[in-house]
This record gives C-alpha cells, sequence and structure tokens, in this order.
C-alpha cells in the first residue's frame, strides 16, 4: 500500500522527528511504500493567497474560494499545491503528525490543508440540491482511502478525559478528524495520541514506539470511527441537520457518531 505521512515539527531530533522515523521504518519493513511531506523541512509556504493561481493578474480582487477554483480547473495552481494533491490521490492511507499546539495543529500543517484542498478537489464536489448536498462526510474525492492522526501534546491524558479541565481529546481533534478528514471522504481511524511528551524516557520511548507499531500494523484492519454519512439518510437535506428521530434529546458534536 502506499502511505503518506505529512510530518509537522520543526526540529528534527524531537519526539515528533523519531516517532516519525519509527513509522516510516516500520511500514516499509511491512512492504508498504512511504512518501513524507516534512513541511518545515520543505519551507512550505502556510498562507493561501492570490499567487497560488498562476493566472492571477496583480491589481485585481482575490477570492480565495474562486481563485482555488479557476486554479484547480484550468491547471494554473502552483507547483508545490499541485505536488501535494498527486500525493494524496496517490496514497491508499494518509498520517498528519503533528504536535497540538493551542488545541489545534501547527499552522504550517493548517496552511497545507488550506492550499491543497482546492475547489473542485476537496470541496465543491458533486450534486447540490433537495437531495443531495454535495459529495462531502464520506464521500468526495479521497473516498476510499484512509486517514489517521498521530499527535504529540504535554498535557496529561486525565486533563483531556470527558471531565478533565482541556475538554475531550475527541472533541478537540472533531475538527481535523470529521471537518478536515472525513468531510472529503477520508475512513478516518481512531487517532494515536502522546501525552505528557516532557517525561519521556527511553523506556516510555519503547513503550510508546510499539503501541504505535501496532496501530500501523493495523493500519487496514482498524475500524474507522463511525462518522454519520451526510448523503447516508441520518440527515435531512437540504439543512443538513440530524433527523428528529435520530437521538432527539441530544446535542452536541458526539451526535454525528454513531455508537
Amino acid at each position: 500500500m502506499n502511505v503518506l505521512l505529512v510530518y509537522a515539527h520543526p526540529e528534527p531530533t524531537s519526539l515528533n522527528g523519531a516517532l516519525k522515523d519509527f513509522s516510516v521504518n516500520r511500514l516499509q519493513r511491512a512492504g508498504h511504500t512511504v512518501r513524507v511531506s516534512d513541511l518545515y523541512a520543505m519551507k512550505w509556504k502556510a498562507t493561501l493567497d492570490a499567487f497560488d493561481d498562476t493566472d492571477h493578474v496583480p491589481g485585481t480582487a482575490f477570492h480565495p474560494s474562486l481563485g482555488s477554483k479557476h486554479a484547480f480547473e484550468n491547471g494554473t495552481q502552483s507547483e508545490d499545491i499541485a505536488a501535494e494533491q498527486e500525493k494524496l490521490k496517490w496514497a491508499d492511507a494518509v498520517i498528519l503528525q503533528f504536535p497540538l499546539w493551542w488545541f489545534s495543529m501547527p499552522a504550517i500543517l493548517k496552511g497545507w490543508v488550506e492550499r491543497i484542498y482546492a475547489y473542485g478537489f476537496a470541496y465543491g464536489v458533486g450534486e447540490h440540491s433537495d437531495q443531495r448536498w454535495g459529495d462531502r462526510y464520506g464521500e468526495g474525492s479521497l473516498a476510499g482511502k484512509r486517514a489517521m492522526l498521530v499527535v504529540t501534546t504535554g498535557g496529561w491524558e486525565p486533563h483531556y478525559g470527558e471531565r478533565g479541565i482541556n475538554g475531550p481529546i475527541d472533541d478537540i481533534l472533531f475538527p481535523i478528524n470529521h471537518g478536515v478528514l472525513f468531510y472529503p471522504g477520508f475512513d478516518v481511524l481512531p487517532p494515536f495520541v502522546v501525552y505528557r511528551t516532557s517525561k519521556m524516557d527511553e523506556a516510555r520511548f519503547a513503550q510508546t514506539s510499539e503501541a504505535l507499531g501496532r496501530r500501523l500494523d493495523e493500519l487496514w484492519s482498524t475500524r474507522p470511527i463511525p462518522y454519520r454519512r451526510q448523503n447516508g439518510g441520518d440527515y435531512s437535506i437540504p439543512e443538513c441537520t440530524l433527523r428528529d428521530d435520530i437521538l432527539p434529546e441530544q446535542t452536541g458534536l458526539s451526535v454525528h457518531v454513531a455508537k
């Protein structure tokens, strides 16, 4: 299988760097082909702007969605965007690896998403009508591929528990898992999260690596998070709200997961 690992940490000798190297080696030893987009090493341009479309005329108004659509449809995207899109098309599975900074992904990784998720590639796809509201949330251009987050954080695991001060880790990662990955069609696997990174010693690193290795070995057998498909019947279209007869007394992010 083909695996794309998108990596966002500025220090190669960090814990993240060691885990990235471990993942590449483990996957390759299992017979998979691995490509790495090391965003800091690539000096990835994080800001989406008018010149991501090489057809843009200086001095004219910049409309991010329309500019993205024009560039994707006409083959005038900047080379770095087109290259990353080709990697996504090539991959059978995608791993996003990053430290949790201020309850989200590093800005450079957010910029990777914003620039390569072009209109017509990752969104704005499919029929929009009273029966369907586009090919998204379980459908789309990346359907049939798998995706998983590998996340590190300095906080303790209880801090991210159901009653933890930071909020549940599944809620914190929901905008990425559900919004960035499930939206264009990925089957999203439960995240691999490493807590208390400042307390990592040799013995704990060995334990962490072995646990990560098991998750990588099971990349194609792990059951995805059972997010509800937008066009699968659970939502009213075009409102895109959960049907009144499904969990009628409940609200919040968890209602979008079919337990």
